[in-house]
């Protein structure tokens, strides 16, 4: 008899924690998931990872095999705002995963991020800070570059076991809208309710759809390989007009509330990662269209604000 993987997904509630735990139930892990806030979700416990106690108490009452750490303060305007917030969970909070990690030896698949790459105009490959002095750009860069230096730093001195990877631009269903989101949701939001949003002509991104992210998240479980570290990134920069012009369309919107400006100052322009780690390792790839995945992706926000774009 197989007994199956027990696995936690923290930031369970969030937009990728959620859409990851739907895609480990489907593959039949005992999946569990915490958050900061009460949920009636079964196989769910209320946790605040800046919380050494709240922490302690979870694993005292569970055992995992596999935790992938997702929870985290997101954005850097957020990180500006509620420094506090952000450098409480993304770094205390990593901490305290860690000190757990230590003593209970469950494998950690930690989520990294794209803005480690800071002011890198190049093509990221995962050794670029090995190689070449790096500055990241804002709170929320640094506090995700300091989370990759603890892990090393356990994984040297108490030889835990964890797997990094650096996240580029996630969109799709499940990413509700606030001031401190993304831009994909802003556009949508703003779109839908006539109100005026920038798009900066200078600008490109990958898109990968957050169902194609999860999968290759779960393909970790797999191929896990401790100490390794992966971009999971297109091949393909999309500029950020283009997409603007994708969401106009499905929303059957013209463009009389967008401004155009040429750049965004202390933002990256172009963003170049190598993902061919993740293809080999993971089977990392990209199935779902940018014009497929903004389609689902309006059509979710239609009926979440109750289709207010008609």
């Amino acid at each position: 008899m197989t007994i199956s993987k027990k696995v936690l997904v923290t930031g369970g509630l969030g937009f990728i924690g959620s859409n990851l735990v739907h895609e480990l139930e489907k593959r039949g892990y005992d999946t569990w998931a915490c958050d900061l806030m009460h949920s009636w979700q079964p196989n769910y416990l209320r946790c605040d990872v800046s919380k050494f106690s709240q922490v302690e108490r979870l694993f005292t009452e569970h055992d995992f095999d596999y935790v992938y750490h997702a929870a985290a303060e997101y954005g850097r305007w957020n990180g500006e705002d509620y420094y506090e917030n952000l450098w409480g969970t993304n770094a205390v909070g990593t901490k305290n995963i860690l000190r757990i990690q230590e003593k209970k030896k469950f494998r950690m698949i930690f989520f990294g991020s794209a803005e480690v790459y800071g002011d890198y105009d190049g093509v990221m490959r995962e050794d670029v800070m090995d190689n070449i002095p790096i500055k990241q750009m804002n709170d929320y860069a640094i506090s995700k570059w300091v989370n990759e230096m603890q892990i090393l730093n356990s994984a040297a001195m108490f030889k835990t076991e964890s797997v990094r990877v650096r996240l580029f631009n996630v969109y799709g269903v499940g990413e509700h809208y606030t001031p401190y989101r993304g831009w994909i949701p802003k556009f949508i939001y703003k779109a839908m309710k006539n109100e005026p949003y920038t798009v900066y002509l200078g600008h490109k991104r990958t898109l990968e759809n957050v169902e194609d992210l999860c999968r290759t998240f779960a393909n970790i479980i797999d191929n896990f390989k401790p100490g390794e570290i992966y971009n999971l990134g297109g091949d393909t920069q999309y500029d950020i007009k283009y997409v603007s012009d994708l969401i106009l369309k499905n929303l059957n919107k013209d463009d009389s509330q967008v401004s155009y400006k040429e750049a965004e100052p202390f933002t990256t322009r172009i963003k170049t990662p190598d993902a061919s780690k993740a293809k080999k390792d993971l089977d990392f790839k990209l199935t779902i269209t940018p014009e497929e995945g903004m389609r689902r992706t309006v059509e979710w926000f239609k009926k979440l604000c109750g289709n207010q774009s008609a």
